[in-house]
């Protein structure tokens, strides 16, 4: 998968950020699993699977009709954590929580700063897509709260 394919959507994201992180397509996540993306602290790299993006377009809106907007949208999320100045420390915190409910509450609030911060950079895009998105993406943590809440 060639970045060249998809400079157009991901360049102005990426100057309107000011972030200065990697970027990398890969075609699928190497664990299988159906993330869009993932933002490595370590190396300061996005990384977008190209192919579970395809995935969740499709299952979220029946088509890939709106696929470079589905990506712009996942890209600005993981900005969004590249960003986050306090992510190092939320992730020392998650690591180091001893509870269910403290990781729970901890990797919602993770998720949530990068799609604050996603919402903000596409300021002008439709609003309802991007919502749509974001409430499937925080679906699980909130339920996972709810459970350990509940529990």
């Amino acid at each position: 998968m060639l970045l060249e394919n998809y400079k157009e959507i991901l360049t102005p994201l990426l100057l309107k950020s000011g972030s200065k992180a990697q970027i990398k397509l890969e075609g699928h996540h190497p664990e299988s699993r159906l993330a869009g993306g993932k933002y490595s602290l370590s190396t300061h790299t996005i990384t977008l699977y190209i192919e579970e993006i395809k995935e969740q377009c499709i299952q979220i809106f029946g088509s890939i009709a709106n696929l470079d907007l589905y990506i712009a949208v996942v890209f600005a999320h993981e900005l969004g954590h590249a960003e986050d100045r306090a992510l190092g420390i939320l992730a020392e915190r998650l690591e180091m929580a001893t509870t269910e409910t403290e990781r729970a509450r901890l990797s919602f609030l993770i998720e949530k700063r990068a799609w604050n911060y996603a919402e903000r950079l596409l300021q002008g895009t439709d609003r309802k897509f991007t919502k749509k998105i974001i409430f499937q993406s925080l679906r699980h943590y909130y339920e996972q709260i709810e459970l350990q809440h509940g529990a």
